[in-house]
């Protein structure tokens, strides 16, 4: 399988590049594998931050909806790999930082809501779109960006936001242009990198520990309503209707 994304390591900084054309939106496989790569990382004493970047037109739009709805079956899988890599970047030994472009859906605000710094383009959008997917979860990391209201906001209409909102609300360190995002982000991190490797390590774990509440507990519970979701015929339409490009058809109304 080739996998969905790269990785270079310069400076002390892994660089990570998701690109799995067109939308950057992972297979059940890819979660997988991605969660294997961010622990790796982690333990590779070269690295000392990590950088997450996209090619393409966004950054990430979650989860691959055309595997789910030929394998619905699936669903666990690709609800272990999306746990795997949340926690891999949360709980990572290294700072993780996210340089965000384009759309950020789904599984890319999982991976943004579990980074530690957040660094936008001009035109990055952020959405949680999992109710007209016919799915739940993203609401645990979507909460660490944003307020709670915000939050529900978002989640119950599907409408994205900007950058500039997300900047405005204090989730975004810096909104660049598209051309400037890379560096930036690399800049931020090889100036950590530059750091005592074990003073940055303290410094993230104790971070992790006076959070409120556990992310990981948190999104767990969210997947037991995914997984109630995909049981419900209302849940397959949606997923039957995207793929169909058409607008659903909910026995519910």
């Amino acid at each position: 399988m080739t996998q969905p994304f790269h990785i270079d390591i310069q400076q002390g900084v892994a660089e990570l590049v998701i690109d799995r054309p067109p939308v950057n939106a992972l297979n059940n496989a890819g979660w997988l594998a991605l969660a294997d790569a961010i622990d790796a990382l982690g333990q590779n004493d070269e690295v000392r931050a990590i950088v997450i970047r996209a090619e393409g037109r966004g950054f990430c739009a979650g989860v691959d909806i055309k595997e789910l709805d030929a394998q619905p079956e699936l669903i666990v899988s690709v609800n272990a790999g999306n746990y795997a890599t949340f926690k891999a970047i949360h709980r990572n030994k290294k700072p993780v930082i996210a340089a965000l472009h384009g759309f950020v859906l789904g599984g890319g605000i999982g991976i943004a809501g579990a980074a530690d710094v957040l660094f936008a383009s001009e035109c990055a959008t952020f959405g949680v779109p999992e109710v007209d997917r016919g799915a739940m979860g993203g609401g645990a990391h979507l909460q660490r960006l944003f307020p709670v209201q915000k939050v529900r906001a978002m989640y119950f209409s599907g409408e994205p936001i900007s950058a500039a909102e997300a900047y405005r609300l204090g989730a975004i360190e810096q909104v660049v242009p598209r051309e400037a995002l890379r560096d930036t982000a690399l800049d931020f991190a090889r100036r950590v990198a530059a750091k005592s490797a074990a003073m940055i390590q303290l410094a993230k774990e104790s971070l992790n520990g006076v959070e409120d509440g556990n992310l990981e507990d948190k999104y767990r519970w969210e997947q037991g309503f995914t997984l109630q979701a995909y049981l419900s015929a209302d849940s397959a339409e949606t997923r039957r209707a995207f793929v169909e490009k058409r607008e659903a058809q909910f026995a519910s109304q």
